[in-house]
C-alpha cells in the first residue's frame, strides 16, 4: 500500500450537508432557505420556460402553419452492391440485413438504393426500392418483394 493510494481514497467524496439538526450545526431552523417567501416552502421550483409571470415567450409568438416531422419516417438505406455479400439464391430481409451488418435495427423500415452492381440472384424484402434498384435486382435474375 502507497501513500497515494490512501489520500486518493479519503478526499474522495464529500459528505452531504445535514440540515435542519439544530442551531449549532449553522443549518437548523430555516436550513438556509431563509425567512417565509416562495423559495422556503417545500415544492417551490419553476418550469421550463417560466419567466417571472410575464406572457412566456412560446405564448407571445403567434403559431403558423404546418410541420409534418412527427409523420416522418426514417429509412435505413441499404445499397444494391451491398447486397452481393449474400450467396446466391438467398432471400434477403431486414433481418439477414442487420446479422449482415447492413443496417441497425430489422424493425425500422429498410430502403434500397441503386447504386453499385449486382450479379447474384437474389429475393430482396424491404420497405422501399429506387427504380434503379429494382432494376438492377430484377436484370440480375433476382425477385422484388416490397414489404
Amino acid at each position: 500500500m502507497n501513500l497515494d493510494e490512501i489520500l486518493h481514497a479519503a478526499g474522495k467524496s464529500k459528505r452531504r450537508t445535514r440540515v435542519g439538526r439544530g442551531t449549532g450545526s449553522g443549518h437548523g431552523k430555516t436550513c438556509g432557505r431563509g425567512h417565509k417567501g416562495y423559495h422556503s416552502r417545500s415544492g417551490s421550483g419553476q418550469r421550463l420556460g417560466f419567466e417571472g409571470g410575464q406572457t412566456p415567450v412560446f405564448a407571445r409568438v403567434p403559431k403558423r402553419g404546418f410541420s409534418n416531422a412527427p409523420f416522418k419516417v426514417d429509412f435505413q438505406t441499404v445499397n444494391v452492391w451491398q447486397l452481393s455479400r449474400f450467396s446466391d439464391g438467398a432471400r434477403v430481409d431486414a433481418a439477414a440485413m442487420e446479422e449482415a451488418g447492413l443496417i441497425q435495427d430489422a424493425r425500422k423500415p429498410v430502403k434500397v438504393l441503386g447504386d453499385g452492381e449486382l450479379s447474384r440472384k437474389l429475393t430482396v424484402a424491404a420497405g422501399k426500392f429506387t427504380a434503379a434498384a429494382a432494376a438492377k435486382i430484377t436484370q440480375a435474375g433476382g425477385t422484388v418483394e416490397q414489404v
